[in-house]
This record gives structure tokens, sequence and C-alpha cells, in this order.
């Protein structure tokens, strides 16, 4: 029970490891992209091409129906990995071995819906995943097993997801195998990462620049970072510390460094309204950027 790129190979471990997946279940194929084409997610893609049947309701809670076949499907155990859908009490009880959930923190820390941009966004020493065994709280289940991965200073979302995305294909393997004891989470050190939204990646320069350097890369490429420059949205795509000092959002010199309210940030690839995505340098050949220039607004 999975749907973006992060379930992928759990999904592809599982059927590698000839465990017999009775069905996956993702989220239902949608309009997307300029075209608002109907596409399938990454997962329906991904059970597609291993000949495995999919099953896309469009809600669980109140659909006794869509319980009832779920139950009927006789299963051993459930594996969840960023589904979309709450999984009712009755879906939870259906397996023997229970909903097993592929979780991208180390529970307690950063339950919720955006872990590997909290870990990032916090400065975080190091990040993982964590198999619970799902109940009806969120990410509040028993632990069954957990895998670190150590975030050095210019560790990425789009890297980080990566990493942990493989790691949890592994420990739900061992998961399966070994059947450990759950273990109750503490609730020391319990956090929460709410769901982004787009205002979450508008860069504040009145921050430190370690700040808002982690912001960029918590959170490209979604929801993206962005700041305000000749009345539009500018797309900060990478960024880095420099030496510098100024009025808060101000562009100190011809390599687009920005003053910020504790050190200063260089922009190092960065995308205009309509435009592509370009390093700085080629950016700055085709746009007027002097230093002086405020961002920001």
């Amino acid at each position: 029970m999975g749907s973006p790129d992060f379930a992928v190979p759990a999904l592809r471990a599982l059927a590698g490891a000839r465990h017999d997946i009775a069905a996956v279940y993702c989220q239902p194929p949608r309009p997307a992209g300029r075209g608002q084409a109907v596409r399938r997610c990454p997962v329906h893609v991904a059970a597609d091409a291993l000949g495995i049947p999919v099953r896309t309701p469009a809600r669980l809670k109140r659909d006794a129906q869509a319980q009832e076949a779920f139950a009927e499907l006789g299963l051993d155990a459930a594996v969840v990995a960023a589904y979309g859908l709450i999984l009712p009490p009755a879906m939870l009880a259906a397996p023997r071995r229970g909903c097993l959930n592929i979780h991208a923190s180390l529970l307690p820390r950063w339950r919720g819906a955006a872990p590997i941009q909290a870990a990032i966004l916090a400065g975080d020493a190091e990040s993982g995943v964590t198999i619970m065994q799902m109940d009806e709280g969120l990410d509040t289940g028993p632990m069954l097993l957990a895998g670190s991965v150590p975030l050095g200073p210019r560790a990425t979302a789009s890297w980080l997801h990566d990493e942990l995305a493989a790691l949890g294909a592994a420990l739900i393997l061992r998961a399966l195998d070994e059947a450990p004891l759950p273990r109750p989470q503490p609730e020391a050190g319990a956090t929460y990462a709410p769901k982004l939204a787009r205002a979450d990646g508008r860069i504040d320069w009145t921050r430190d620049a370690a700040a808002i350097d982690r912001q960029v890369r918590a959170l490209n490429p979604w929801p993206g970072t962005f700041t305000e420059w000749n009345g539009a949205a500018l797309k900060v795509l990478a960024a880095e510390p420099a030496e510098g000092a100024g009025a808060a959002g101000t562009v100190l010199d011809e390599r687009l460094t920005v003053a910020c309210g504790a050190g200063a940030l260089r922009l190092l690839r960065v995308q205009a309204p309509g435009g592509a995505a370009m390093d700085a340098a080629a950016f700055l050949r085709g746009h007027r950027v002097p230093p002086g220039t405020v961002l920001g607004g």
C-alpha cells in the first residue's frame, strides 16, 4: 500500500524476495502536468510492470465494501509506505501480522507527513527509517526495526529520500523474515512534521544564512524555495553559505551572494518565471541583477 516514488523500492524488493503479493493499493490515477493528462502514480506504474493486481479506492474510512474486499485477501501482513489514505480500524486489524509501516524517520522524532524535510530543516545529525506496526494514532504504533543514515552538512531532501527509500526496502524484508518483537515508542522526544505547503518555501532573508541554506536543501524539489525579484517569484534551487554582510535580502556582489540576517548565502542555481533552471552564472548573463538589488518583499 503506497503511492509515490518512495514506496517503489519496497514493492520491487518484496516482489524480488518472492513474497506472494495479493494486491497493490495506491492512489487513483489523476490529471497532472500542464496538459492535465490522467496519470498513474509511481507505485501503480511499478505494479503494472510486475503484473500485480492494483486497487485504487478513492476512500476507505466509510467504504464498507472496500474494507470487506481488503479482509477477503486473507493477508499475513500489509506493507504501507506513503499510501495517502488513512486505514480504518477494521483494515488495521485484518492482516494476521498487522499493517507494517515504512516511516521515513527515527521515531518518535518526526511523526507526520514530511519527516524527510523536517530532519534537514532542523539540522538533525541523522535521519533513518522505522518499521512500525500501525495503530489508530498518527505514527504512534510500536516499533519493529530501525536503521539510521547520517546527515552531512550538504544533505538534500532528494538525496535523503532515495537513501531512505532503499533502506526502507531492506528493513521491511528483514521485518517480515525475522518477525521482531514490537517495542512501544517512547513519548520523550516525540516531534511532529506537518504537511508542507507552497508558502513554506518563501525565503525570509532576515533569518540567518544557515537556516535558509537548510530550507533550500530541505524543500527542493517540493514545495521549492523562492524569493521575490522584479515583482515575480525567483525559484532558488541550490545555494550555499558564503562570506558577506549587509541589509537582509541585498545582493552583495556579481555572483548572486545575498545578505541574510546573519551571514550571507550564494545562490548557485535559480529559475525565473517561465524560464529554464540554470546555474547562477548563466542566469546573470541573461538578467541584470547588480549589487544593491534587494530580493524579497
